[in-house]
């Protein structure tokens, strides 16, 4: 079973930035897209962002294109997203994901992944 670790969440205003890391400890990670996606209070589980292994193929969900980016660090089993501009919509509760191992692509939906980390609060401020 793959363990990720998220880091990054907390409280911040509206049109703040956060950033938030994933550290994945497997020798896999370089042969795994990875993701994002995130839940809010009552709602389902929604697909923020996906990238593939070599980091060149990306893939957002409308409510978030143009304003978060994913990267990943492979020689540091990282992953990250990067969100600006953020509103109120945004606050939930974030999960880094990791597909399966040495299965190309770019993950576009939440089940693209196959391991999830515990999740990061995310909140902001009106």
């Amino acid at each position: 079973q793959v363990q990720l670790v998220e880091s990054g969440g907390g409280l911040v205003q509206t049109g703040g930035s956060l950033r938030l890391s994933c550290t994945v400890s497997e020798q896999t990670f370089s042969r795994r897209a990875m993701g994002w996606s995130r839940q809010a209070p009552g709602k389902e589980l929604e697909f923020v962002a996906g990238i593939s292994w070599t980091g060149l193929g990306t893939y957002y969900g409308d409510s978030v294109k143009g304003r978060f980016t994913i990267s990943r660090d492979n020689a540091k089993n990282t992953v990250y997203l990067q969100m600006n501009s953020l509103n109120p919509a945004d606050t939930a509760v974030y999960y880094c994901a990791a597909g399966a191992d040495q299965v190309g692509g770019t993950p576009s939906a939440v089940g693209d992944f196959t391991s999830w980390g515990q999740g990061t609060q995310v909140t902001v401020s009106s």
